[in-house]
């Protein structure tokens, strides 16, 4: 009975709340989790070839590096207004808003990551006939994991924040449960809806931390991990110098 009674007297913790609004609970939180995931998926695919370019000519990248800091200032508010004669309410528009958001984390990690590889690997990988396509997947981008990895992390920790700015169009996650509770001042599924954006967001973070020791084993400080399969072509190299 005092659990009932804990909607009637709006408590921060109510079990009841939990129970009975389970299943709104699990489909906002899952709605959250797609657009997160389809925004950084999105972000990552327009940012490669982003920071690319901008790697290519120093008169590339200020023009690419200026206009991806300039969206990330625009609010939130006003970025979805713009692009709501595009996309209307739908979720494309809270997707497309998160998507430019990400860029200037993900651009800059990504550059980072391709200028911090060895030049002597660059030249080491030319003499062994790698091609410009051949060097940047076998040797440049998996040098460059760690940094890329950590522009993952940050935005995704990023998107699931402004995920829930998307209740402004009913396309937030639990950013609509949140909103749907303020003029009531519902504790329950305020603070309910806030402890899950708290929690993705850490269960994000740790999954691609996990996901990123994975794939660099060489970065591990102390371990006796074998170094990557594209970091010793630079050991043929020093053997014909020798020679």
């Amino acid at each position: 009975m005092s659990e009932q009674n804990c909607l009637v007297t709006n408590d921060w913790i109510c079990a009841e709340y939990l129970r009975s609004r389970s299943q709104e609970l699990t489909e906002a939180t899952v709605q959250h989790v797609w657009i997160t995931v389809v925004s950084v998926l999105i972000g990552l695919a327009v940012a490669l070839p982003l920071a690319l370019l901008a790697r290519r000519s120093k008169r590339f990248a200020g023009p690419v590096l200026g206009l991806t800091t300039v969206l990330y200032t625009v609010p939130s508010l006003a970025m979805f207004s713009l692009l709501l004669p595009l996309f209307g309410l739908s979720s494309a528009l809270v997707i497309t808003g998160l998507v430019l958001y990400s860029l200037t984390i993900l651009v800059r990690n990504i550059l980072a990551g391709l200028e911090a590889v060895p030049q002597e690997t660059r030249e080491a990988a030319r003499g062994m006939g790698y091609g410009p396509g051949r060097m940047l997947w076998e040797v440049e981008l998996p040098l460059a994991l760690p940094a890329l990895l950590a522009g993952v992390r940050i935005a995704t920790v990023s998107t699931i924040a402004l995920t829930t700015v998307g209740s402004i169009v009913g396309r937030g996650g639990l950013g609509n449960l949140i909103e749907d509770a303020l003029p009531t001042f519902f504790k329950a599924q305020v603070l309910a809806a806030s402890v899950l954006c708290v929690l993705l967001a850490v269960v994000a973070d740790l999954l691609l931390l996990g996901l990123q020791r994975l794939l660099t084993p060489w970065t591990r400080a102390g371990g006796a991990e074998p170094e990557p399969r594209t970091a010793r072509i630079r050991r043929p190299t020093a053997a014909v110098g020798a020679g």
